[in-house]
């Protein structure tokens, strides 16, 4: 008989301790400079063609913006082609054209033009991203994006049903007495409006949830670990900081009004001034603070297995990067425009890091087989449709 050693002597090999995750920072290094020249091509051909320039315009400042962006020192690149994004464009166009055109016609064929849109844009929306990752490469690796077609339409559905009540109940009304006020079609297009509002920041933590859970890079899938209430904070939050510009004009139109009161009544161009004043202030506060907030929600709750990231955008050095690109861009008749998004740019993209457990040059052998064959062109090559995100 074979004697088993005693369980006191059998070696037990000491536990390896996982190794401290790797921190890569993103760094833009673009040039306003150099976007310029790009900018100003763009927009001479795009005027010269009528817009049909557009496509190839973003191609290439695509190319330029991730040729620029460099991720632990390696830079992302672009392989998009422009024919196939013209073909989407198109494509897009026509859409628009004849929901447009049905409008014209009675608002029942309005609404029946908006339900096919609202019956295509889901799988146009899931093109685009198939289009945009899968011509995004890093490290020499294709990424992907992995979200099903089904997952597209049940994330934008809680704004859709809303949505869908709104236009039925305006055609509904045109239809029966457009003249009226109030009736049974303009009640059930309130109700949509309203639902379109209370449902607006489920409907994005569902937006969200969908794009971020769907991209892929080699073997690593992308996890979104937001609850929805923390969207509803988000725009509660939002709401209080749009109160400060209508404070500011306020307290602007109320102080001239006391300087003013021993000579009489106020010129109504500073009232129509002091508006303008606190709708341009609305809007250079609440974009930049939407923006730094979401984005720092948004990132720093995505991660993977092995990749985890952070975002610490500053809603300070936004708004006030804002300021300035909006003042210089008036003064100088929007040539500023091209330095205004390198500069927004560099302060998005550096407030972001990745933190990397694991050896991403595995990850690299494993998956460059099974993912940089020709199979990953068929994503949206037909028709590029790129939504922009």
């Amino acid at each position: 008989m074979i004697e088993l050693p005693d369980a006191a002597c059998v070696y037990t090999p000491a536990t390896e301790a996982r190794p401290e995750p790797l921190t890569l920072q993103i760094q833009f290094t673009g040039s306003g400079s150099e976007y310029f020249r790009i900018w100003i091509v763009n927009l001479l051909l795009t005027l010269l063609t009528l817009g049909l320039y557009l496509p190839f315009a973003k191609v290439r400042r695509l190319r330029y913006f991730y040729a620029n962006t460099r991720v632990g020192g390696q830079a992302l690149s672009f392989h998009g082609r422009p024919w196939p994004m013209f073909r989407g464009f198109v494509l897009l166009l026509l859409l628009a054209g004849a929901y447009g055109l049905a409008g014209h016609f009675s608002p029942l064929a309005g609404f029946l033009a908006y339900l096919l849109l609202c019956a295509l844009w889901p799988a146009l929306w899931r093109a685009g991203l198939q289009f945009r990752l899968g011509n995004t490469r890093w490290r020499g690796l294709r990424l992907s994006f992995q979200g099903d077609l089904a997952g597209a339409y049940k994330a934008v559905a809680p704004l859709y049903i809303p949505a869908m009540l709104l236009m039925a109940g305006t055609a509904w009304q045109a239809w029966k007495d457009p003249m009226a006020r109030m009736g049974p079609g303009a009640i059930v297009g309130m109700v949509g409006l309203v639902g379109m509002v209370l449902l607006s920041p489920y409907f994005l933590a569902r937006i969200k949830r969908y794009q971020h859970e769907g991209y892929a890079y080699a073997d690593q899938r992308g996890q979104f670990m937001v609850g929805t209430g923390r969207f509803y904070v988000l725009v509660l939050k939002g709401l209080l900081v749009s109160l400060l510009p209508l404070a500011l004009a306020i307290g602007i139109a109320m102080g001239l009004v006391l300087l003013l009161k021993p000579s009489g009544a106020m010129n109504p161009a500073i009232g129509v001034g002091i508006v303008m004043l606190g709708y341009l202030l609305y809007f250079m506060m609440i974009g930049p603070y939407f923006t730094a907030r979401t984005q720092n929600l948004v990132w720093s709750g995505t991660r993977s297995e092995g990749l985890e990231f952070h975002s610490r955008l500053s809603f300070r050095r936004l708004l006030w990067l804002t300021l300035i690109n909006w003042l210089l861009t008036a003064l100088t008749l929007s040539l500023y425009r091209p330095f205004a998004a390198i500069k927004t740019a560099r302060l998005r993209l550096e407030s972001v890091s990745l933190q990397v457990h694991g050896d991403v040059e595995a990850w690299r052998a494993q998956a460059q087989g099974a993912t940089n064959d020709a199979s990953g062109e068929a994503a949206g090559d037909f028709f590029g449709f790129d939504m922009g995100w």
